[in-house]
């Protein structure tokens, strides 16, 4: 079995008593003394730190970069203007999602943040696929970390007024307390936050700084995962993979109007003649829904979804209890006939049938900062 990775955050995370735990190949905290419901709320409430330095990091360089990559995913890069970032999608053949990504323009190269689990296979896909003059340069000495919630911009200007620029889906170059920084203002709680990407040398120090503001709380992958549940937000290898397209994740949003079969540049991507067929004639078989439960035992990934009848009609993919809605939350499957909102179904659970409702996801408000 080969080792674990580690963070340039791991010692500062031990120190804090953070429960290390295998994730996407490295060791990373699930909680901290403060134990994950409490994290969950802390961040609805004020401002949450995650060490995501396990994603993948990744420059392109070339005048046909932003057209190289546009070949590859079924969104806009060749238009993105200069300092936003935007959400794509890898997609393969099969018009299935081989991943879901950041692509920041930051004017003379692109900037791209990939998943962990994703991340040796989405490099690999890029060498293979960009063509000729464009550069690809793995930032193996950066970490990565996200400030989330309500006071993040107040806690983080605080220390570099400069943050307060951006808004939604902004991304810049930022000095903090005298480090060069990639500051984005986006988010995977559904709050208003920052990701930041720092040297690898500086990262306990500015996160030791984060910390010393009264409202940020060190925050681990347990929570982490509820509130992007909680917000309807995707995690690739559970409700994204090869076998579902963009359509039928409801993810329709992140095909971009001039990707589309009407727009100047249509198709042109792994799996544009299925993806833009599914779009056009509607002939899908299962959607992705949210899923709403009565009672108060969670309903966790792999449950069978069934009808009235007992009839297996889907499978929940995410699920957890949601603290803020305070009820089980979950995101699943379910064949296209019972997607409509307010649909009735039944979740197994050990033999037993529990009450779930098709519902609007996010579960909660969305947050972020607009201007």
């Amino acid at each position: 079995m080969s080792e674990l990775s580690k963070t340039p955050l791991f010692d500062l995370h031990v120190e804090l008593g953070g429960k290390m735990v295998p994730f996407a190949g490295f060791e990373m905290p699930v909680q901290y003394p403060l134990g994950v419901k409490k994290e969950h709320l802390h961040t609805r409430d004020q401002a949450g730190l995650f060490d995501v330095s396990h994603m993948g990091q990744v420059i392109l360089r070339g005048e046909n970069a932003a057209a190289e990559l546009e070949k590859l995913v079924p969104v806009d890069i060749i238009d993105l203007p200069a300092g936003k970032q935007r959400y794509a999608l890898f997609t393969n053949e099969d018009g299935g999602i081989m991943d879901d990504l950041m692509v920041t323009n930051y004017g003379d190269h692109l900037y791209v943040v990939v998943n962990a689990a994703c991340k040796e296979q989405d490099i690999a896909h890029m060498r293979a696929n960009l063509g000729e003059g464009v550069e690809l340069e793995v930032l193996e000495d950066r970490a990565l970390v996200a400030l989330q919630g309500p006071t993040a911009a107040q806690a983080l200007s605080r220390i570099c007024p400069e943050v307060n620029e951006l808004v939604f889906m902004d991304s810049r170059h930022i000095t903090i307390d005298g480090v060069d920084c990639f500051v984005s203002r986006s988010g995977y709680t559904g709050e208003d936050g920052y990701e930041i990407s720092i040297p690898a040398a500086e990262a306990e120090r500015l996160c030791r700084l984060f910390l010393e503001q009264p409202e940020v709380e060190f925050i681990g992958l347990g929570a982490r995962d509820s509130l992007r549940l909680e917000s309807g937000l995707c995690l690739y290898g559970h409700d994204l993979d090869q076998s579902t397209t963009p359509i039928e994740s409801s993810l329709i949003w992140a095909i971009s109007k001039n990707r589309r079969a009407d727009g100047e540049r249509a198709g042109g991507f792994p799996g544009a003649e299925k993806i833009l067929d599914q779009i056009a004639n509607k002939n899908y078989e299962r959607k992705r829904v949210g899923l709403l439960a009565s009672g108060k035992a969670p309903i966790r990934e792999g449950a069978e979804l069934v009808n009235a009848d007992g009839v297996k009609v889907g499978t929940v993919t995410s699920g957890s209890f949601g603290p803020t809605v305070g009820k089980p939350v979950a995101m699943g499957y379910v064949e296209t006939e019972y997607s409509a909102l307010e649909t009735e179904l039944f979740a197994l659970v050990r033999g037993k049938q529990m009450p779930m409702v098709v519902s609007r996801a996010p579960f909660i408000e969305q947050r972020y900062y607009r201007g």
